[in-house]
């Protein structure tokens, strides 16, 4: 497996609207090769002392984190994917996005351990 996450600041008040977009791609996710898709609108993020989540993305106030993750088989599967969608006209963005996108940020990961892997 292979993972990739986000963490996204999103105004209050644009919660649908994400939603609405992330439901919107998520048939095209799939199609590339993604395996689950997961949006987590945040909802007990304490303030720390160095960091936290709202730090780590600079939330303004009115601002809350999305933390967003997609499952992939493997790396090969995600870079072919990310590169076909990365293509494809129907990922083009119709408006605004509903989030700053210069201060969201994403990564690759390698599973080090599951729970629920047999």
């Amino acid at each position: 497996m292979y993972i990739d996450g986000f963490l996204i600041p999103v105004p209050e008040g644009k919660r649908d609207a994400y939603m609405a977009m992330a439901a919107k791609v998520a048939p095209l996710f799939k199609e590339y090769g993604v395996l689950q898709q997961v949006e987590c609108w945040g909802d007990d993020l304490p303030e720390g002392k160095v960091t936290d989540f709202h730090k780590a993305v600079k939330a303004e106030g009115g601002e809350n984190i999305v933390f967003s993750w997609m499952l992939w088989p493997d790396k090969a599967t995600r870079n072919a994917g990310w590169k076909k969608m990365m293509e494809d006209e129907r990922m083009k963005p119709e408006g605004d996005m509903p989030f700053d996108e210069k201060r969201m940020f994403f990564g690759g990961f390698q599973v080090l351990f599951d729970s629920g892997a047999s």
